[in-house]
């Protein structure tokens, strides 16, 4: 069984800076991909960014040069360090992670930025 759980959303004012973390449980033998999305009211789940088992990142327009993604293999933990934090950054985060064959979701952090 896998488990995924994120923590360090809140509620912060616009240029501020937070950083999410999602600790991984169980059987964790081979982690092909991990990632963070967002999900806003009304709207569908966006893809921000991912990080491959080697390493490689990708980012969505919408955050690139202001998130970043990286992880803690020996801590089995994927952070997202979010900076200038803007209103529309608003939305509940989720990780995700691939492990074959299985897709697993946490159970989102909410992030609230205000102008």
């Amino acid at each position: 069984q896998v488990q995924l759980v994120e923590s360090g959303g809140g509620l912060v004012q616009a240029g501020e800076s937070l950083r999410l973390s999602c600790a991984v449980s169980g059987s964790i033998f081979n982690i092909a991909l991990m990632s963070w999305h967002r999900q806003a009211p009304g709207e569908q789940r966006e893809l921000l960014a991912s990080i491959t088992s080697g390493g490689s990142t990708m980012y969505s327009d919408s955050v690139k040069g202001r998130f970043t993604v990286y992880r803690d293999t020996a801590k089995n933990t994927l952070y997202l360090q979010m900076n200038n934090l803007k209103p529309e950054d608003t939305a509940v985060y989720y990780c995700h992670a691939f492990i074959y064959p299985f897709d697993y979701w946490g159970q989102g952090t909410q992030v609230t930025v205000s102008s």
